[in-house]
């Protein structure tokens, strides 16, 4: 029944501890015999050796644990900034989230971003502050900086600890007014508040009920009056204002301990919403492209969408998918409105971890997957084929550092990139292009972690070895001189010579303006046949460049004379002589370096500032401006893209990961003729390396 799911995300910045809690989660639940330990890398979510080895979530890990007649699905999702894609592409599956915090740091960068996706998803929160049990762990300090950090939905303290660091061992529940002692096994009794804690206990728990009242009118009234409030109305109006994201309540405990783990389970039945609380999601007919709804009704029309894809090269593709309306058998067809498609699936899969297990039936609210359909990838809307609807789904985090992938073994080039979509099936935050112009494969991702892991999965999961390198940086040539010269190719042979001879002017053009060919010839001295192969040739000589290779920009070509022979000039000997032509006019014409410029957007507190502004200076940047972004503030830059291929580490390195940017092609402008010498001298020996 849809009204006894519970699809929770948990999210928090890395090293918080979500793996950890859905460890403890699925421990209490009674679904693994011995809670997992991600130092030891036995953890049911994290089981990619990629996780196993760095101890963090790449993926996002599902499980079911059934609780007191319910089922929590959990979505336990990264929380490194470089796997941040798949997090929020995945918590559009959920129907709330519980944030993650770290008793000991705080709100951390990729908190607050999680915390935003929630918030552009609409999904009640409900905040556990963890490992209350560490050296330096401080409930009230975390408290006031979760205050500080989130203002919508408000948070309010539900939970107390008992105990401090190594000394913690229980929770007061502020609702109930009852403590739970835990013991070394993770086992609650439950009794009253200890005496030191009473009057702490009741003066949080009257500033608890201040809050909550203000979901109800009723309720406010009430309280107002001076008349005392059930456990119950407490209970039903804080699941009210959860609901209605008024207020994020803020539990407390241990996940490696257990303690508060089975309080957090319960909260999540009775105070989150099933699929049934949540509003009808918004989608658009396939007919006629109108607006239209589908409610959480198991007799609506089926609809759907696949929010996660797992490549297996053995087992094919595995598509994970919620249902939004209707029901779905154990097998039978469905619609891809995304790809026009029918699909067939033989079978509804249960994720639990890398385990899967057929289930019968699936209603609203099911979080399940099917394997090896032909069309389907993560984004894609399934239906009814006689309702189609398409439902808009998040976008990727633009991408931030970019490597070029160099086969260890010839030949390969292939086997990468047909590997290499494989991956992109799985992983949204990823990005390939083949440069034309460089002949490099170039894999864009979130970090030089996500590129380094996703090398480890080509060798692990395609057998496909790469070496990483720095992408070349596309330069341009330029001119910046007029010149007008001669083009002349002569040669004898046997037979028929060949012979084509054309004046032209070589001019510079704005910046951004292109190439421009103008046809000057009067009098026939050239036939009409031969000035298109005079262009042809300026064409393939400017794409080779006079400097270092690179292609010529921003230039006009006017032919304006030249001569014939009756019986030796052909298309072919114009080219040459259009070609030699150019070559020679381009290197008496000023020719330039021409670098890409970066519009760069740098989002940081506010103790990073100059840390971050010398960094850009440094780099050749231009500050074009600032503005105020709440607690952070947003620089505004122009940087050269050869001085920004490895500023995501740098970035993370200076900001403590608290600093994140964008950056998208602005320009080309010319290198800085100091710049330039010493640039030219390293590319011509790379081109004789080579």
């Amino acid at each position: 029944m849809s009204d006894k799911l519970r699809n929770i995300a948990l999210i928090a910045h890395g090293g918080a501890g979500k793996t950890s809690l859905a460890e403890a989660m699925l421990f209490k639940a009674g679904v693994t015999t011995r809670q997992g330990r991600v130092e030891e890398g036995n953890t049911v979510m994290d089981y990619d050796p990629e996780e196993v080895k760095r101890q963090t979530s790449i993926s996002t890990g599902l499980a079911q644990a059934p609780w007191k007649k319910h089922t929590i699905t959990i979505l336990d999702t990264p929380g490194d900034q470089n796997f941040f894609t798949d997090t929020k592409i995945c918590m559009q599956a959920a129907d709330g989230a519980v944030v993650v915090v770290d008793g000991v740091d705080g709100v951390k960068v990729q908190t607050e971003i999680g915390w935003e996706f929630a918030a552009d998803y609409s999904l009640p929160c409900a905040i556990f502050l963890n490992k209350m049990e560490r050296e330096r762990a401080d409930f009230q300090r975390v408290v006031d900086d979760i205050k500080k950090s989130f203002e919508s939905p408000k948070p309010i303290i539900v939970q107390l600890p008992i105990g401090e660091e190594a000394d913690f061992k229980g929770v007061i529940d502020l609702v109930s007014m009852k403590a739970h002692i835990y013991d070394a096994a993770g086992k609650p009794t439950v009794g009253e508040i200890p005496a030191d804690l009473q009057e702490t206990a009741a003066m949080e728990r009257e500033a608890m009920i201040e809050n909550v009242v203000e979901a109800d009118d009723v309720l406010m009234e009430k309280y107002l009056e001076g008349t005392a409030l059930s456990d119950d109305e407490v209970k039903v109006t804080l699941r009210k204002g959860i609901l209605s994201r008024a207020f994020a309540p803020i539990l407390c405990g241990s996940a490696v301990r257990s303690i508060g783990v089975d309080m957090l389970m319960d909260f999540i039945v009775n105070c989150m919403p099933s699929p049934m609380d949540i509003a009808p999601r918004k989608g658009v007919s396939a007919a006629d492209g109108k607006e239209v709804e589908r409610s959480p009704d198991p007799n609506a029309p089926f609809s759907g969408f696949v929010f996660k894809t797992v490549a297996d090269p053995y087992a094919g593709r595995l598509s994970l998918f919620r249902v939004v309306s209707g029901t779905l058998g154990g097998d039978g067809t469905f619609y891809n409105a995304t790809k026009e498609a029918k699909e067939r699936y033989n079978q509804l899969l249960s994720i639990m971890g890398k385990e899967q297990k057929p289930v019968n039936d699936a209603g609203p609210g099911s979080i399940l997957a099917v394997a090896k359909l032909k069309e389907t990838t993560t984004g894609d809307t399934l239906c009814a084929d006689n309702a189609k609807i398409k439902f808009k789904m998040a976008s990727p985090i633009q991408t931030l550092i970019t490597f070029a992938l160099v086969p260890k073994s010839k030949g390969d080039e292939d086997k990468i990139l047909t590997s290499l979509n494989r991956l992109l099936e799985e992983d949204q935050g990823l990005k390939v292009d083949r440069n034309a112009e460089t002949k490099e494969i170039l894999l864009s991702g979130a970090g030089q972690v996500h590129i380094e892991s996703t090398v480890e999965k080509l060798k692990r999961k395609f057998n496909v070895e790469v070496l990483l390198k720095s992408p070349k940086v596309p330069y341009r040539e330029t001119i910046k001189k007029k010149i007008r010269v001669q083009g002349r190719h002569k040669k004898q042979t046997g037979g028929h010579g060949q012979f084509g001879d054309c004046w032209i002017q070589l001019e510079p053009q704005p910046r951004g303006k292109g190439f421009e060919f103008v046809d000057a010839i009067v009098g026939g001295v050239i036939p009409r046949q031969y000035i298109p192969a005079v262009e042809k040739g300026v064409i393939e000589s400017a794409i080779r460049g006079v400097l270092a290779g690179f292609p010529t920009v921003d230039f006009r070509v006017t032919l304006d004379d030249g001569s014939y022979h009756a019986v030796d000039s052909s298309e072919m000997a114009f080219k040459i002589a259009g070609s030699l032509a150019f070559r020679k006019a381009a290197e008496q014409a000023n020719p330039v370096l021409l670098e890409p410029i970066m519009k760069v957007r740098v989002t940081t507190p506010d103790e990073f500032m100059g840390d971050i502004m010398g960094d850009l200076n440094g780099r050749r940047g231009r500050v074009l401006g600032m503005e105020n972004a709440g607690k952070y503030q947003v620089i505004n830059a122009e940087v050269p893209m050869s001085e920004f291929l490895t500023y995501a580490p740098d970035l993370r390195s200076m900001t403590g990961g608290r600093g994140i940017f964008t950056m998208e092609f602005e320009r080309y402008d010319e290198v800085p003729s100091q710049i330039a010498e010493k640039l030219l001298v390293e590319l011509k020996a790379q081109q004789e390396a080579n």
